[in-house]
């Protein structure tokens, strides 16, 4: 089963905290995963601040293109926790 975001909110700097589905929920630091040039805007607070859940994608994506892959996200907050 593939996780859905369904909620995210701007914590600081590069710092999204994230709720799944499943109730799982945690911070994630995203400054060392912000390599590559659909990644660029993102370095940027401004615009790393302008992050959606998408509706069908269930994960976190910009006005660019630029999005994390649910599962990657779902592995990050539970190696936090």
């Amino acid at each position: 089963m593939i996780p859905r975001v369904i909620e995210a909110k701007y914590v600081e700097d590069f710092i999204i905290k994230v709720r799944f589905a499943d109730g799982i929920e945690g911070e994630i630091n995203l400054a060392g995963e912000l390599e590559g040039e659909i990644f660029e805007p993102l370095r940027d607070t401004s615009y790393f601040r302008r992050f959606i859940v998408h509706s069908d994608l269930h994960t976190l994506t910009w006005p660019n293109g630029a999005y994390f892959a649910p599962e990657y996200l779902y592995q990050k907050v539970k190696r936090a926790a």
